[in-house]
């Protein structure tokens, strides 16, 4: 009776095999940061720690994934907003925005001078935290034609940051019983992408999540000004300044959302995509940040980003209190 031939596994099958249970991993994960039930700071911790272990099997396309994600899930929120009230929070919150971009761009670029951080990328980090985040930071870098290391640094330090301040701001929020609106004007000020603004407000409250929402596009607007004023400081004659473009379509969603009945018995299940959406992006973002993204960043970026972050969120949080 001839015997079977035992399987052998060779290094190049057990690899394969191991790649694609990270795959399926990966993906199984990225569906329950779907559910209704899972917060986004859950997400984004979900994504960190697949980051940690296996890493993420899908770099590419979570990179593009998450810019398309983040967008379109606020234009999703643009149909939750009415356009009167909006125009009431942007106002409430502009000095505050001029104040703190102004003040962040100032000691950004001190304390990158103190700690003898490469300019540009010095620059990248003070810009991403003034405006918002990612964003800036990816219309700030062609105007001053950074390179990829001095980008990721910048984003890696950013995101970051935004990881912690999901958990942190509704914390100290609660601490220190502040209002809806008070939370909303706090964190579109002193944290630096929309996501993780949206994320910590959601968590706050519904109130506190119109302000936030109204409050940093509105600021997410100085991305042109800024960007004008960059060229002239680095003498860079480059016209190519990608704006966020996104946010127009945004206020068209409002307007319908204001103006059209036919839009508003909708606009319930397109918030709650656009939240869900926010899921999804928290989790890539969490997924991107992998041990060889977190070793590159290095620690006097790291330390700037930090002690700016630190500077303009006791300063805003200070002015709201006294002021509002």
């Amino acid at each position: 009776m001839q015997q079977a031939k035992p399987t052998i596994h060779t290094p190049f099958k057990t690899l394969r095999a191991g790649r694609k249970s990270n795959r399926m991993l990966f993906i199984a994960a990225a569906g329950i940061s779907l559910l209704p039930v899972i917060p986004p700071p859950a997400a984004l911790l979900m994504g960190l720690a697949l980051a940690q272990t296996i890493g993420n099997p899908f770099a590419a396309f979570t990179h593009k994934a998450t810019h398309w994600l983040l967008q379109l899930s606020v234009v999703g929120l643009g149909f939750g907003m009415n356009l009167h009230s909006a125009l009431q929070t942007g106002k409430q919150g502009f000095l505050f925005t001029v104040a703190s971009i102004i003040g962040t761009l100032f000691f950004g670029i001190l304390l990158g001078k103190f700690l003898r951080i490469e300019r540009k990328t010095a620059y990248l980090v003070a810009s991403g935290t003034a405006i918002c985040g990612g964003s800036a930071i990816a219309a700030i870098a062609p105007v001053i034609k950074a390179n990829d290391q001095q980008i990721s640094v910048a984003l890696g330090t950013i995101f970051i940051l935004n990881a912690a301040a999901l958990f942190i701001f509704p914390f100290v929020g609660q601490w220190l019983q502040l209002s809806q609106t008070q939370f909303g004007l706090w964190s579109a000020i002193a944290i630096h992408d929309t996501s993780s603004v949206i994320g910590a407000a959601n968590k706050y409250g519904a109130t506190a999540l119109e302000v936030a929402t109204a409050v940093k596009l509105s600021r997410a607007l100085w991305i042109i000004p800024v960007a004008i004023i960059t060229a002239l400081l680095f003498r860079n004659s480059s016209k190519q300044i990608k704006l966020p473009w996104f946010i127009g379509i945004f206020l068209l969603a409002m307007l319908l959302n204001t103006y059209m009945p036919a839009v508003q018995h909708i606009s319930s299940y397109l918030v709650q995509a656009a939240k869900t959406g926010l899921s999804l992006t928290l989790f890539f973002i969490g997924a991107t940040m992998t041990r060889q993204a977190l070793q590159g960043i290095g620690w006097q970026p790291m330390l700037q980003g930090i002690l700016l972050w630190i500077l303009i969120s006791v300063a805003a949080l200070t002015a709201i209190i006294i002021y509002t």
